[in-house]
């Protein structure tokens, strides 16, 4: 019994080291992830902006670009949709001054199928959405104007989504 009450003992003070381990690496890594992800989010608004942008501004999330005088060129904005095939894509997807037609967008996350899902930032697919209304776009199974990526149809659909899902944002702000 007191081998046992020994070893749990043991095992008690290796837990609790070990999480406090965890804790601290979890406090020193949390504002370095904060900050990378915000410089990731910064290049992605920055590379879906029309051209001739010198100012972004951020109102709740939804991405203004101005030219010099101060006048609206694009917008930009997130785009999230849980269906696809790995589950969430997450899109920055970048809209001329009107808010509705798509300029481009940039994966910010999926997590599909390599070789076959990831497809989605091949420019021969993602091309496929440069001057579409973004409300518009489906698969063209659905009956729409994308052309899917060949055995990622669920991945396409998804992508679709997510640009519809960043225009209801642009347009609840514009």
């Amino acid at each position: 019994m007191k081998k046992f009450i020994g070893l749990v003992f043991s095992l008690t003070i290796i837990s609790a080291v070990c999480a406090a381990v965890l804790a601290h690496v979890g406090a020193l890594t949390k504002d370095p992830i904060a900050k990378m992800g915000a410089e990731r989010e910064k290049l992605a608004v920055q590379a879906v902006m029309p051209e001739g942008v010198v100012k972004i501004e951020n109102k709740n999330s939804i991405f203004i670009g101005l030219d010099s005088s101060g006048a609206v060129l694009g917008y930009a904005s997130e785009g999230l949709d849980a269906g696809g095939y790995g589950g969430d894509i997450k899109l920055m997807v970048g809209f001329a001054a009107d808010g509705k037609t798509v300029i481009r967008y940039k994966t910010l996350y999926a997590a599909e199928t390599p070789g076959l899902g990831m497809k989605l930032n091949d420019p021969e697919f993602a091309s496929q959405f440069n001057g579409k209304d973004g409300m518009s776009v489906k698969v063209k199974k659905d009956g729409g104007n994308i052309e899917a990526i060949t055995a990622a149809t669920i991945t396409s659909s998804a992508v679709c989504r997510a640009v519809k899902s960043a225009q209801k944002k642009v347009a609840a702000v514009k």
